[in-house]
């Protein structure tokens, strides 16, 4: 279920009030009607649109020459699609079906019942079509009922305020256009008169706010055509609905193609960073990977991509942003992204280098052990295949939290360089000798920071060559594809929200 958002508008006095539909005063070209009613109405003979009202007393004629005026609805704005031209973008061609075109609203107040304040396709366009030969639904507001049940995304391409911007909110995925969307519940002239705050529609609810600050919105696009052509590719990775099993599609990269350059990539000094993204695009399909939030909470890498054709979701710690800690924002992130994940079907692959949790007072204040706690639940909820690999740092609380073979994991790796420890050598050293042993840390490195003790307590399956990554995860998929697993009857979990 997709639902895109604008609040620009054509009266229909406009477009029925004169004798020739060129009349329009909305910017609205008849060269640019005609393609859109050709898109949309093949039906309907393209040369009818410029005539006149000479079939007026014809219900039929009416109706025909009302719904040509419906399909160009809504008027346009510099830089900006109409509300079916959007349509005609994200869908494939003739394949837009849609719904109640003649309704109008219903208010009489202020002057509203007025025939200049009557609107085509009032409000919304709602319909169905095809997305890459795959059924979709545009627009429905019964978010609530459908959370779960069908993957719903939200596209904001022009301002959204108030109450309505909880539909957004609710559904699963909420896309942006750079500099002409707006999402804030009370806008500027509101925010000046209650706290004396200067500030502009952008700063309070533009793309830029909610995608690297807020986290309200998990991406944002150079502009309308760009935002539903990656729509078109995002659309790609998810069932239809709950029932479907994760998609499959053809696949030219073979499953067992080794990686080499992952077998240096991890720094052999434990403080030295590096990144995520390198291990995630060597190891999917094509180096394809669809980042959700890139830019919110960047200690926690999440998104889509595919393994052997079969779409999968990816969750890693980043060691170039706060040495990959997890904190208050990356928790919440991870955790709705698994819950997804699990609620369509989509396997979990993690990647885990993960020093601990973010310490300080402003976490503890903020709540992080109820907001670690829901990337926790979520992992140990999920029931769809979880194959994890440690890189290299595991420790303490965090390794846990990171779909460990404690949260059900069905399939655990460790790299070579893993150090999988309730916390850092240099740390713990400090605290069993007090600094009284000179050879402690070297000695607690042999002990503990590497891989085997976990082997050794059935932690994790096997230590691998990290460059057979691929292979194994791949292999791992296949096996777990026929995975079933039960939980206890429940109206529902009480995730510590």
């Amino acid at each position: 279920m997709i639902c895109c958002t604008d609040g620009c508008a054509c009266t229909l006095e406009n477009c029925l009030g004169g004798d020739d539909i060129r009349s329009l005063d909305c910017g609205y070209t008849a060269a640019r009607a005609l393609a859109v009613c050709a898109a949309y109405s093949p039906h309907i003979p393209a040369h009818s649109l410029l005539k006149g009202s000479r079939f007026a007393s014809s219900v039929r004629k009416r109706a025909v020459k009302r719904a040509q005026c419906l399909f160009i609805g809504g008027g346009t704005e510099s830089g900006k699609l109409t509300a079916r031209e959007r349509i005609l973008l994200l869908l494939d061609p003739d394949s837009f079906d849609e719904y109640d075109m003649f309704v109008e609203h219903r208010c009489t107040d202020f002057g509203m019942d007025s025939s200049k304040n009557k609107y085509p396709g009032d409000s919304v366009v709602t319909g169905r079509g095809r997305i890459n030969g795959r059924l979709a639904y545009v627009f429905s507001q019964r978010n609530v009922l459908c959370s779960g049940v069908v993957p719903q995304i939200s596209l904001i391409m022009g301002p959204c305020a108030g109450g309505a911007v909880y539909s957004p909110a609710l559904t699963d995925f909420t896309f942006m256009v750079k500099d002409t969307s707006y999402l804030f519940i009370t806008g500027p002239d509101v925010v000046k008169s209650v706290t004396n705050e200067d500030v502009t529609q952008e700063q309070l609810g533009g793309a830029k706010t909610h995608t690297a600050v807020s986290g309200v919105a998990h991406r944002a696009f150079e502009n309308d055509i760009d935002a539903l052509l990656n729509l078109r590719e995002f659309f790609n990775y998810l069932p239809l609905s709950n029932r479907d099993p994760a998609p499959v599609c053809e696949c030219h990269d073979p499953s067992d193609r080794p990686v080499p350059e992952l077998d240096t990539i991890v720094p052999s000094e434990s403080a030295k960073a590096y990144d995520m993204l390198d291990i995630i695009h060597s190891i999917v399909d094509e180096r394809e990977f669809f980042e959700i939030m890139p830019s919110y909470a960047r200690n926690i890498v999440v998104g889509f991509a595919r393994m052997n054709g079969r779409s999968v979701g990816i969750v890693g710690n980043q060691p170039k942003v706060a040495s990959g800690c997890l904190d208050i924002n990356s928790s919440v992130k991870g955790a709705r992204f698994v819950r997804f994940c699990d609620a369509f079907n989509i396997p979990l692959i993690t990647f885990v280098d993960v020093p601990g949790f973010l310490p300080g007072t402003a976490q503890e204040y903020g709540g992080i052990i109820r907001h670690g706690a829901k990337l926790l639940f979520a992992f140990a909820e999920a029931t769809v295949p979880k194959i994890t690999v440690i890189t290299r740092k595991a420790y303490g609380g965090a390794y846990d939290v990171m779909s460990s073979k404690h949260l059900r994991g069905d399939v655990n790796y460790a790299w070579p360089t893993a150090e999988v420890a309730v916390m850092g050598a240099k740390g713990a050293v400090q605290i069993i000798f007090r600094g009284k042993e000179a050879n402690a840390e070297e000695e607690y490195v042999d002990k503990f920071a590497n891989p085997f003790p976990a082997a050794v307590r059935g932690f994790v399956d096997d230590i691998i060559q990290p460059s057979t990554t691929r292979t194994r995860i791949c292999h791992d998929l296949d096996v777990l594809a026929s995975k079933s697993q039960s939980s206890p009857w429940k109206k529902h979990a009480n995730i510590p929200l």
